[in-house]
């Protein structure tokens, strides 16, 4: 199961949620004695009026990236002030990403951000591609490292805060924002590999992967491999380097790149995964 296959789910939890007409404040707990109780997050968004509702429903079964933009489109021009432009929207940037579209993704993640500037998962949307797609030629390099920078440490803040939490499944909740860091730290991660900086990539590629451990990303994995390899930490290299491998199939360029660190690891220290014993 791809990783993106959780966020998805969630988004079309809150398709659902996002119903009109609900205006009742969300029930409370009182934690118990000792207990912090978990950020309530902002309420779901709703539609205003039963058109607009079933306008958005219309708009939100569209499967087609390219349609569902320009319903997207569409529904926001009439109605401008709609608090579901940026679930449309934000459903968009998700079809782009399962595209593998970029320059689209980011373009309704900046969309996305411009209804709601907290949006944890545009956030991470825009600042994934710019992290991915930022070069040592492009002319503003450090300018896109330092907005990746910060729009992946800002998700980070608003994981808690701006992810509607009435109406989910606790469980369901918790996964989804487990998630979401393991992306953020991924990305803050391979800003700090791409930079060579190996021990600061070791500490954001580990925390990405402790974030999510039922479904690490393969390429943080691969690159907490080689950043531990450029610190001559050969053992811990060779121990994520086959996760890599397990988690990639041979052929793709992860799985290539993976393979590859792996034989080169054990051309340096023979195939041990650990440390002799003493």
């Amino acid at each position: 199961m791809k990783r993106t296959a959780i966020m998805i789910f969630v988004l079309a939890t809150g398709i659902s949620a996002a119903s009109f007409g609900q205006n009742k404040p969300a029930q409370t707990t009182t934690p118990a004695a000792g207990q912090t109780a978990a950020p309530a997050g902002k309420r779901p968004p709703q539609a205003k009026t039963q058109p607009e509702f079933d306008a958005y429903k219309a708009a939100a079964a569209i499967t087609d990236a390219a349609a569902q933009e320009k319903a997207a489109d569409d529904f926001a021009t009439k109605f401008p002030d709609s608090e579901l432009r940026p679930l449309l929207y934000r459903s968009v940037m998700h079809s782009y990403q399962q595209a593998n579209n970029g320059e689209k993704m980011l373009a309704m993640a900046q969309k996305v951000l411009s209804y709601d500037p907290d949006d944890p998962e545009a956030l991470l949307g825009a600042a994934q591609v710019i992290a991915e797609r930022t070069r040592d030629t492009d002319v503003d390099k450090d300018q896109k490292i330092a907005e990746a920078r910060k729009d992946a440490e800002r998700a980070l803040v608003t994981i808690d805060t701006d992810i509607p939490s009435s109406g989910y499944p606790p469980d369901q909740l918790t996964a989804f924002k487990s998630f979401l860091r393991s992306e953020a730290y991924a990305i803050t991660g391979t800003l700090d590999f791409n930079a060579k900086q190996w021990a600061a990539a070791e500490v954001n590629l580990k925390k990405s992967i402790d974030a999510f451990p039922q479904q690490p990303d393969p390429i943080a994995v691969f690159r907490l491999s080689v950043a531990l390899d450029m610190q001559n930490k050969y053992p811990d290299a060779m121990k994520y380097a086959d996760q890599a491998v397990d988690l990639t199939k041979a052929g793709t360029g992860a799985g290539d790149a993976a393979r590859k660190e792996k034989d080169r690891l054990v051309q340096l220290i023979g195939g041990i995964s650990e440390p002799p014993a003493k």
